[in-house]
């Protein structure tokens, strides 16, 4: 029930939205998942931390990193709530003062959990997990909002343990048993799931 409370929100609030998009994979969607909008919205972000943070209760991390730009403050909440240091990955290294890649304090051989919004191809991950392996960090474990189900999670999960809180099935499912959908965008949803092998 906790699930589909968020799915409902995250709806609610426009961060599910149904159309033609363009994702940064590349690939064309009538689903677009716009998770910008939750540092607007307070108690869900506060939802999505917690959730995370129970996902990943069994895993052993030091310190906590979020994928640029919004995971940054799904990061920030976590590292509150639960007193756990988070770092930075720039997205370009500074070419003035330190130039530093990492920001935050670390030490080699520390391990890190990667936050990340949503998993489309995984490539934003491994990214951030090659720069902060190169920075000497440990990566083991890494928490997505949504799977995508676009092979991003078993790109992800031949490198580390990856863990989703909800796969773009179990949103779209939710859905169409809900009666938040219109018209149009419950007949989107349908032949999004007809056309797809999700």
């Amino acid at each position: 029930m906790e699930q589909e409370s968020l799915i409902y929100s995250l709806y609610q609030i426009g961060a599910i939205q149904f159309g033609e998009f363009k994702l940064k994979s590349g690939q064309t969607s009538s689903i677009y998942i716009n998770l910008r909008k939750i540092i607007s919205y307070p108690d869900i972000l506060r939802v999505i931390a917690n959730a995370m943070w129970k996902k990943t209760r069994g895993c052993h991390f030091d310190l906590v990193c979020g994928v640029p730009y919004t995971a940054l403050p799904i990061a920030t909440c976590i590292s509150l709530e639960h007193n756990i240091s988070m770092i930075m990955r720039r997205k370009e290294k500074k070419d003035y003062g330190t130039k530093q890649l990492i920001e935050g304090e670390f030490q080699a051989g520390q391990r890190c959990l990667i936050i990340e919004d949503v998993v489309t191809t995984g490539g934003s991950i491994i990214e951030t997990a090659n720069d902060l392996e190169q920075a000497g960090l440990e990566v083991k474990d890494v928490v997505a909002l949504i799977d995508r189900q676009q092979g991003g999670g078993e790109t992800l999960s031949q490198k580390f343990q990856f863990h989703a809180i909800l796969s773009l099935s179990d949103i779209l499912q939710s859905l169409l048993g809900s009666t938040l959908l219109n018209k149009t965008e419950r007949q989107i949803l349908e032949d999004f799931l007809r056309t797809r092998a999700i």
